[in-house]
C-alpha cells in the first residue's frame, strides 16, 4: 500500500500541481518552503520531506529551467581540485559520486572513462599518476572499500590511439585513463522532485514568489506566490523559507532583506554538440585550457564538448552561446582532434550560468549566522529565512542536508538527514528491470540501443512506460522526425514528469533541443498530437505552443551569429516566452 501511495504521489501532472498549490496555501501552512527548482532546491525538498517535515517547493520556470539543465552533465570529484590540495572537498564529492552510481540513481548516473593526455613522457606522467592515484584512493575510501569505477590505466602513444583514434599526434605523448561519471542533469532534477513528491512534498513549477511576509518582530512567516499559468496569487504560511535560486539568489533574498544574504555573480559556460560518429573514440577527454577546462564527453548519440568561463551581466533567464563562444570551444577541441571540427559539424549548442559565490557576505549578514563550505555557503537572510549558494551538481545532497540542518538549528540532531539511503524514482528495482529487458526488447522489437536508452531514462519505471503502451499500443511508435524517442516518452513526460508546455518536453524531458539541428522543431507537431489531448489544449492553444517554440529556435540561431553577449541577449529577450516571470517591485 505504501509503495502504491508513493508511486501515485510521485506522478507530477497539471492536476497534481493544482492540488499542491491548494494544499500549501491552507491556513495550516508548511514547515519548509523551498524557493528554486534546480538540483539544489529539489535536493532540499527531498531532504526535508524525508525528515518528516511538511515541505513545499516552488519554481518560477520548469523544473531545472535554470543552471541545472545546462551543466557539463558530469558527476565528478573535481580532479583539478587535487592540484590545489583540496583533499576534503574531493573526498566529499567522490563519496557522493559513489552513492549516485551505486544506490541513489544507478539508472541515471553512469561511469565514464576519460583520457588525461600527457605532453611530456616522464615527469608529467609521474606526477599525474600520483594525482589520479590519490583520486582513485579517495573514491575507494569514500565508498567504504568498494570500487565503484575502474582504477587508472596508463597508455603509451600507440595505446592511446586504440581508445581515441582521432586524437592529434602532436597533442600528446601518451595518456592516463581515469573514470568519473555522467548524468542527464535535467532528468536528475525531475527525478529528485518526483521522489520528494512521493514522500509528501508539495511541488509546483511555473510558480513565482513575489513577496516575503514578516510579522511585527521581523520574522519571516510566509510568502505570496503567483501561479504564472493563470496569474492567481496564493499565500503560503511557513516556519522557514530556504532560498535556493542560484543566479537569482540576490533578487530572491532581497524580498526579505536588501542588506543581508549572499553575493552571487553569474559566469557563463557554453557547450557544443556534435554527432557521435563525427569523432572516432570510445573514451572522453579531460584537459586544462588557458581559461578553463575542456571536456569531450561521449553520449549514446552525440558528443558534448565544453566549456567556457566568462563573466555574464545580461538577462540571466536566457543565456545563449555567441559566435565568439563557439569559435573558442572549436579552437580548444581542435588542438586535440586530428579531424578538426567545423561549424557544419555542430548539431546543437547550449549555455548555462554558474552562480559564483563571492567571498564576502552582504554587510548585514553576520558570520555567526553562516555555515561556509569550500564550495557552498548557507546563511541567514532574516529570521525565518536562509539562503544557500555555490556548490556543484555532484554534491547537491550534501548541500541539501546542510541547508535543512541550518533551518532546523538544534532540532537537526533529532531529525537528521536520511537521503544517503533514499533511492530516486526508477532506482529501486533497476537491476530487475535490466534483467527483464531482453524480454521487453523481444516483445516490442526494440534493439539494444533502444533498451539502453529507455533504461537510462526510466530505470525501473520503464514498466510504467510499458503500461502506457499496453493501454494505447500506438504509443510504441517512434516519433517520425525523432525516432530515438517513442510517442510514449511524450505522454510519460506529461503524466509523470510534470511537463506543462511543449518546450518542457523538447528542452528538458527529451532533450531534442540539444541533439537535433532544428532543436526538435520538426518533431514538434507530432509531440503536440500526444500532449494536447492530455493537457486539454484547443487547436489554438497547441498552435500557440508551436509558435512560441519556433520563435525561440529562430532567436537562438540569430544569437549564435552575434559576437557579444549583449547582442545575443537582445535576440532572445525580444521574443515572447512561455509564462514569463513577473518583475519584482
Amino acid at each position: 500500500m505504501a509503495n502504491t501511495q508513493f508511486a501515485q504521489k510521485s506522478q507530477l501532472t497539471a492536476s497534481s500541481r493544482t492540488e499542491a498549490l491548494k494544499e500549501m496555501s491552507t491556513e495550516e501552512g508548511v514547515d519548509i518552503l523551498v524557493i528554486g527548482g534546480g538540483v539544489t532546491g529539489t535536493g532540499i525538498a527531498l531532504d526535508a520531506a524525508t525528515r518528516g517535515l511538511k515541505t513545499a517547493i516552488v519554481e518560477a520556470g520548469d523544473w531545472a529551467a535554470g543552471t541545472s539543465a545546462w551543466s557539463s552533465k558530469l558527476v565528478h570529484g573535481g580532479l583539478r581540485y587535487l592540484y590545489n590540495l583540496d583533499f576534503k572537498l574531493v573526498a566529499e564529492a567522490l563519496k557522493e559520486r559513489g552513492l549516485l552510481l551505486e544506490k541513489i540513481a544507478p539508472h541515471l548516473v553512469k561511469a565514464q572513462p576519460f583520457l588525461w593526455p600527457l605532453k611530456t613522457p616522464v615527469i608529467e606522467r609521474a606526477y599525474s599518476a600520483i594525482g589520479i592515484g590519490m583520486y582513485d584512493t579517495l573514491a575507494f575510501i569514500g565508498a567504504r572499500g568498494k570500487k565503484t569505477v575502474p582504477p587508472q590505466h596508463h597508455f603509451s602513444k600507440q595505446g592511446t590511439k586504440t581508445v581515441f583514434p582521432d586524437i592529434k599526434d602532436s597533442a600528446f605523448t601518451g595518456a592516463i585513463q581515469f573514470y568519473d561519471a555522467r548524468v542527464d542533469d535535467a532528468r536528475l532534477v525531475v527525478d529528485l522532485v518526483r521522489t520528494a513528491a512521493g514522500y509528501g512534498a508539495l511541488a509546483a513549477s511555473r510558480t513565482q514568489v513575489t513577496r516575503v511576509l514578516k510579522d511585527a518582530q521581523g520574522k519571516v512567516t510566509g510568502a505570496v506566490i503567483r501561479d504564472l499559468e493563470n496569474g492567481q496569487e496564493h499565500t503560503v504560511r511557513t516556519q522557514h523559507i530556504i532560498n535556493a535560486t542560484g543566479v537569482w539568489t540576490e533578487e530572491s533574498e532581497s524580498m526579505a532583506n536588501k542588506d543581508a544574504g549572499l553575493k552571487v555573480l553569474a559566469s557563463k559556460g557554453i557547450h557544443i554538440i556534435v554527432p557521435r560518429d563525427r569523432i572516432n573514440a570510445s573514451s572522453g577527454i579531460f584537459t586544462k585550457t588557458e581559461k578553463s577546462v575542456l571536456f569531450i564527453i561521449p553520449w549514446q548519440r552525440y558528443w558534448i564538448i565544453g566549456t567556457t568561463d566568462t563573466p555574464y551581466t545580461e538577462d540571466i533567464a536566457h543565456p545563449v552561446a555567441t559566435s565568439q563562444d563557439i569559435d573558442y570551444v572549436l579552437e580548444q577541441a581542435n588542438k586535440l582532434l586530428a579531424r578538426e571540427l567545423t561549424r557544419d559539424d555542430i548539431i546543437g549548442t547550449y549555455a548555462g550560468l554558474r552562480p559564483l559565490l563571492q567571498p564576502k557576505l552582504k554587510e548585514g549578514s553576520e558570520a555567526a549566522s553562516t555555515k561556509v563550505s569550500r564550495e557552498h555557503t548557507v546563511t541567514e537572510v532574516a529570521p525565518g529565512m536562509s539562503a544557500i549558494a555555490g556548490g556543484k551538481l555532484t554534491t547537491y545532497r550534501v548541500m541539501a542536508a546542510d541547508a535543512v540542518d541550518f533551518a532546523l538549528k538544534e532540532r537537526a540532531q533529532e531529525q537528521p538527514s536520511v537521503t544517503e539511503n533514499i533511492q530516486l524514482v526508477g532506482a529501486a528495482g533497476f537491476s530487475a528491470a535490466q534483467a527483464s529487458s531482453p524480454r521487453l526488447a523481444q516483445r516490442f522489437g526494440w534493439d539494444e540501443d533502444r533498451m539502453e536508452h529507455l533504461l537510462e531514462r526510466y530505470g525501473a519505471d520503464v514498466t510504467e512506460l510499458v503500461a502506457l503502451i499496453d493501454e494505447a499500443p500506438e504509443l510504441a511508435q517512434p516519433l517520425a522526425k525523432a525516432p530515438q524517442f517513442l510517442r510514449a516518452d511524450i505522454l510519460f513526460a506529461v503524466r509523470y514528469e510534470g511537463a506543462l508546455h511543449l518546450e518542457d518536453v523538447l528542452i528538458r524531458r527529451c532533450r531534442l533541443d540539444l541533439e537535433q539541428r532544428d532543436r526538435g522543431l520538426s518533431a514538434a507537431e507530432e509531440v503536440l498530437q500526444v500532449m494536447a489531448p492530455e493537457l486539454g489544449w484547443s487547436e489554438a492553444e497547441a498552435e500557440k505552443e508551436l509558435e512560441l517554440y519556433r520563435k525561440r529556435v529562430e532567436a537562438i540561431a540569430q544569437a549564435e551569429e552575434k559576437t557579444s553577449d549583449a547582442q545575443a541577449a537582445q535576440c532572445i529577450t525580444s521574443i515572447e516566452h512561455v509564462c514569463p516571470r513577473v518583475p519584482l517591485s
